[in-house]
């Protein structure tokens, strides 16, 4: 009997309806190939839903969510909606409600597509970055004191706990045995790097380190354990990328160098992540935002999205569909595409939903 996935589906803001729209007909192409069904429901939350209604989200919206086996989104963030309402309103609440604890970034430089890397290819940009990511200096402790004034402080810890620590290393340890380079067939071991600052963040990125080596040496010894400090990570994203196979690291850090992993594997428009809660409902989507300025022009990239949906998939457990997905994609950006850039890729964003759906 085929399996049957609950989709949520949030479509949000800008050109995000459309870049899922491609997404979907993807998706819905993959199921019938590969056998399994997929249940989408779309969802209206987002800027046009806020400037209706004054709500953001409903109080039971997570309750709903939890629900569904998973959360394919669009885009969050509308220009009529003051920024940061929305961001924090919909992508934070949801993430933290539903207990989003990875977040999951690929960094892939397919074959077609530039990079501003210097004698760099698809073998040397091939990682993945593990972000820790309801925890750290992004929870808000912290505070202010005397503000407005000559003497006003202002504070802002980075908090974390073991269990946080433990069970986000837990995840990355065991998504480096299952992707990792060596399984990929592309390495001679699976290397798991912890990312940190152990020479000045000495109390947080102790009990990284602590648990990151006790873990590793007790459950996880067919991994290779590397320790990066963060500054010299980013030095080496720019410089030598094949090194690193996957990445673990702490929220703040993570949100740095993931970004500068997109750029590096030629930017937002194709680079999509995963907020991922493994014993409940994770959300998928692409990095990009919203590009409120190309709305309803039908010439936005939608691989990005695509890719978020082959994302979403492994996670689901149909790792043959998703890898098909991916390997679609790569032979559009290989062989099809002009650009990957806004109106300059040779087709509309229908048409490149189109060439991936047809050569699954």
């Amino acid at each position: 009997m085929a399996n049957t996935y609950k989709i949520a589906v949030i479509p949000g803001d800008g050109t995000g309806p459309e870049v899922v729209a491609e997404g979907k007909k993807v998706l819905d192409v993959a199921a019938a190939k590969f056998g399994f069904k997929l249940d989408m429901n779309d969802f209206d939350y987002g800027g046009d839903r806020f400037l209706r209604t004054g709500e953001i989200l409903p109080e039971n919206a997570a309750d709903e969510l939890k629900q569904y086996d998973s959360i394919y989104l669009g885009a969050i963030g509308h220009p009529d909606v003051k920024p940061g309402i929305l961001e924090k309103g919909i992508l934070l609440r949801l993430r933290f409600e539903l207990d989003q604890y990875i977040n999951l970034r690929p960094v892939k430089l397919y074959p077609g597509v530039e990079t501003p890397l210097k004698d760099k290819g698809p073998e040397q940009i091939d990682y993945v970055v593990v972000r820790e990511n309801t925890g750290g200096i992004y929870t808000g402790t912290g505070g202010f004191s005397m503000k407005g004034t000559e003497h006003e402080v202002a504070t802002q810890s980075m908090v974390y706990s073991r269990h946080q620590v433990d069970r986000c290393l837990k995840y990355a340890f065991e998504y480096a045995q299952r992707h990792g380079k060596k399984a990929r067939g592309k390495g001679s071991a699976n290397t798991l790097g912890l990312v940190g600052k152990t020479n000045v963040l000495t109390y947080v990125f102790d009990l990284w380190e602590r648990a990151f080596n006790e873990l590793g040496a007790s459950d996880y010894a067919d991994v290779a354990r590397e320790y990066y400090h963060v500054d010299a990570t980013c030095m080496w994203m720019v410089k030598s990328p094949e090194w690193f196979d996957v990445l673990v690291t702490s929220n703040m850090f993570g949100d740095i160098i993931t970004d500068l992993g997109a750029i590096t594997q030629g930017g937002m428009g194709i680079a999509a992540g995963g907020n991922i809660n493994p014993e409940g409902v994770s959300m998928f989507e692409p990095i990009g935002g919203s590009a409120p300025k190309y709305t309803g022009q039908g010439i936005i990239n939608p691989l990005a999205s695509i890719v978020a949906g082959a994302m979403m998939l492994d996670t689901l457990g149909e790792t043959e569909a998703s890898v098909a997905i991916e390997n679609a994609v790569m032979e559009v950006t290989g062989k099809k595409l002009k650009s990957l850039s806004a109106g300059n890729m040779g087709y509309s964003t229908s048409e490149v939903g189109d060439l991936v759906a047809s050569l699954l």
